[in-house]
């Protein structure tokens, strides 16, 4: 899946490779009009993805927990490309009630949303339960993203029709979709706190950032709008993330240093999917290192892709 590529950082058919940036991938592009939202652009490499983009010159809005860090980034971005257009929302993605006042705030603002970037996340956590009674990966890593796509899918669309220009939706995911439950999603034990294992929750996660892309990009090619979708993976990258794994970290560091990225370089597929020429008309696809990748068979599965969408839509209060 990609992992011989990762390591010697060969180029793919994008021409681009794991050793590629953010600021190679977007080089000449003109983001000048679009307006894109990134989640967790207060840090990582969802913070370099705001800046890279701002640097394009898009209109960025950063939607954060962490609204200090969020300005830090702002100001830092701002010193650097004074001409930069950023915003910041208050966003927490495992409470929905956030996630709609945020939706609110940004259509209040009437501007228009050309790209969607759903960046962030938590990784690895102790169990615990949401505000809204769901586990809090599951609820932060897909259902807090499901909502806030559904929430501004009609904004999306719309600029996409009064532009021209194609709307694109990215979705965060990572490999470590291969490293799920034995069934995929366990849908009858998301809240299962005898049968949680963190790694394997997390794992779970992002198998649904995989299959929420797939399922989205099937009912955007049925209405026939002009608006893509597709996940990625930004590659192994140390940031606040892995917080919760520092031990399992550095062993993976010290057995897999060859793949470790960093910052600019993991923000580079995002930035490659959502703004690159060559990117245009691809969906439901699986992207690493800028280039489209294989995923499991989980990953392929459209009936549990289907399936997924719908229980997703229960969760929704």
């Amino acid at each position: 899946m990609g992992y011989f590529r990762e390591a010697t950082g060969i180029r793919g058919p994008s021409g681009f490779s794991s050793r590629t940036t953010a600021e190679q991938v977007t080089d000449g592009i003109d983001a000048s009009g679009r307006t894109v939202i990134i989640t967790g652009g207060s840090s990582g490499i969802g913070a370099e993805t705001a800046r890279v983009m701002a640097l394009r010159g898009a209109h960025v809005v950063i939607g954060a927990r962490n609204l200090e860090a969020a300005d830090a980034v702002k100001q830092n971005i701002l010193q650097n490309t004074p001409s930069a257009k950023i915003d910041i929302i208050e966003l927490e993605l495992s409470s929905q009630k956030s996630v709609r006042a945020f939706a609110d705030k940004f259509l209040a603002m009437n501007l228009p949303l050309h790209i969607l970037i759903n960046n962030a996340g938590v990784m690895n956590c102790p169990f615990s339960l949401s505000e809204d009674g769901i586990e809090l990966q599951f609820a932060t890593n897909h259902i807090g993203h499901f909502l806030l796509t559904n929430l501004l899918l009609d904004k999306i669309k719309s600029t996409a029709e009064e532009t021209g220009i194609e709307g694109r939706i990215v979705i965060l995911s990572s490999g470590s979709h291969m490293l799920t439950y034995r069934e995929g999603i366990r849908f009858d034990k998301i809240n299962d706190k005898k049968a949680y294992n963190s790694h394997s929750a997390y794992g779970q996660s992002k198998l649904a950032n995989i299959l929420h892309a797939k399922e989205l990009a099937k009912h955007l090619k049925e209405e026939g709008v002009n608006v893509t979708a597709n996940a990625v993976h930004p590659g192994q990258i140390k940031t606040n993330l892995m917080r919760h794994s520092v031990l399992f970290v550095t062993t993976m560091r010290i057995i897999f240093f060859i793949l470790w990225k960093n910052i600019p370089q993991g923000a580079a597929t995002s930035c490659y999917v959502a703004l690159h020429p060559s990117a245009k008309g691809v969906s439901g696809e699986y992207f690493a290192d800028c280039n489209i990748d294989r995923t499991t068979a989980h990953g392929r599965d459209e009936g549990l892709a289907k399936k997924l969408w719908e229980f997703s839509e229960t969760l929704i209060k």
